[in-house]
């Protein structure tokens, strides 16, 4: 027989003929410590979406996380290089669902780095493609408005998109909507341009355009397989209308790389001289030989 109370087990070995009376409580009575409150080690933690909350605690401890301290973004980064390299491969190599590479902890540290080295090297094929389209003799100008350019749009796709699309999901009801999931998943998703990047400074317009193409195939192939769960979880007009959305602007995307850096005449880049009435150029462009 036994009973619970005050965090203990109380056994009772009760005798043959069932009389507690002749019970010998000395030999018979153990005391054993409960473990009624202890956690199960497999217990699963409760899904969170949204940023984490501003002030969390950390190993037992009470430190506190708030918004105007650098410990509460720096949450955000904490990942290492081989789990870095791992969401690379999967995003390049997509074989599960990216969100379950993810493992429930999202980063923005991957996504900072690719979105970086997508701005210097659509700086650096741009600029390629320029010299090559370039056809007289005159001295060729660096053009750092390509450079502004590419960081605006990179950096400016990467940051509001995913706000936006979050933001509409949450209003149209899905609950399985996570910033920062979104974050991460438009940051490593761009991890295809640096490679369409470095291969679209040809001269030749039709294989930039092939270039430009099968890395939009690519990108929004890996974005739809893994927003399609989350968009689900709307109304079956509201998520048809939402991959509409997340598909046409990604062709905008991948038009405005095509144009804007790997195309004669691009309307960013200006030819040298053209820096106003003395035809004296632009500041911003730095000559050579």
């Amino acid at each position: 027989m036994s009973r619970s109370g005050s965090g203990y087990d109380a056994v009772v070995d009760v005798d043959d003929e069932g009389d507690l009376g002749h019970t010998d409580l000395q030999d018979d009575l153990e005391f054993h410590a409960s473990n009624f409150n202890d956690t199960p080690a497999n217990a699963r933690k409760a899904p969170s979406s949204g940023l984490p909350p501003p002030v969390t605690a950390s190993g037992g401890s009470s430190s506190k996380r708030f918004l105007w301290t650098i410990s509460f973004y720096a949450q955000f980064f904490d990942v290492d290089t081989s789990a870095v390299l791992q969401r690379c491969g999967a995003a390049l190599f997509p074989r599960a669902n990216f969100l379950d590479v993810l493992e429930g902890n999202p980063d923005l540290y991957g996504p900072f780095w690719i979105a970086t080295t997508v701005v210097l090297v659509l700086f650096l094929g741009g600029t390629i493609s320029q010299y090559l389209s370039q056809n007289d003799k005159a001295p060729f100008a660096y053009d750092f408005t390509l450079l502004s350019g590419a960081a605006g749009l990179i950096y400016g796709y990467t940051l509001f998109i995913p706000v936006g699309l979050f933001l509409a999901l949450r209003y149209f009801g899905s609950e399985l909507a996570n910033l920062l999931e979104c974050w991460s998943l438009y940051g490593y998703a761009n991890l295809v341009w640096v490679v369409v990047a470095f291969v679209s400074w040809s001269p030749l317009e039709i294989l930039n355009w092939a270039f430009v193409i099968v890395g939009f195939g690519m990108s929004v192939a890996f974005l739809l397989r893994n927003l399609y769960p989350v968009l689900s979880a709307t109304d079956r007009q509201t998520s048809k209308i939402l991959l509409i959305v997340v598909v046409m602007l990604h062709a905008g995307l991948a038009l405005a790389i095509k144009i804007l850096f790997f195309a004669h005449g691009s309307p960013v880049a200006r030819a040298p001289g053209e820096g106003g009435p003395d035809k004296g150029g632009d500041s911003s462009k730095m000559m050579f030989f």
